[in-house]
């Protein structure tokens, strides 16, 4: 095996099991680790018409262009306004960078594979259920397991990325 490729397997190992947390209102969220390339304050955006509400528009992130959304509308819930605990949350996701506007980031933690159950399906399907790929167990706690692949849909992203 090559250096290289050992390299990327050490990695992913280092990374597998750990998703990073953060809060909507008092739902906690977990993100895989793997998708995350930084968290930034709030910062200043610059709105573009004509976008979906939940894109907030983009920011300037050292010289390169990126959209945000805001995940609370994203998952249709209702909007606060942000404070100092208001983080953008950078993520590559399908090959676009992107921001992630959440209430606050809480912590990155180990949750085992096995400490992570699937959600439950209900006939109706909500619209929030979707972007949840399992339930994580944390002590007496829950984290909601989002499936990031499925935050943006192909024509979402082909969307984002001609603003970019």
């Amino acid at each position: 095996m090559s250096e290289i490729a050992e390299n990327v397997l050490d990695e992913e190992d280092t990374q597998k099991d750990k998703f990073l947390t953060f809060s909507l209102g008092t739902e906690v969220y977990g993100i895989e680790i793997k998708f995350v390339t930084e968290i930034i304050g709030m910062q200043s955006v610059t709105e573009i018409p004509d976008l979906p509400e939940y894109v907030q528009g983009i920011i300037n992130l050292r010289g390169k262009i990126i959209p945000v959304i805001d995940v609370r509308l994203r998952f249709k819930k209702v909007y606060r306004e942000y404070n100092d605990r208001t983080c953008i949350v950078v993520v590559d996701i399908k090959n676009v960078t992107l921001g992630l506007i959440v209430d606050a980031v809480e912590e990155v933690l180990i949750i085992a594979a096995q400490e992570i159950v699937l959600p439950p399906q209900f006939d109706n399907g909500s619209y929030h259920q979707r972007f949840i790929k399992g339930i994580g167990k944390v002590g007496k706690d829950v984290k909601l397991i989002l499936d990031s692949d499925r935050l943006l849909n192909d024509n979402e992203v082909s969307s984002l990325e001609k603003i970019c």
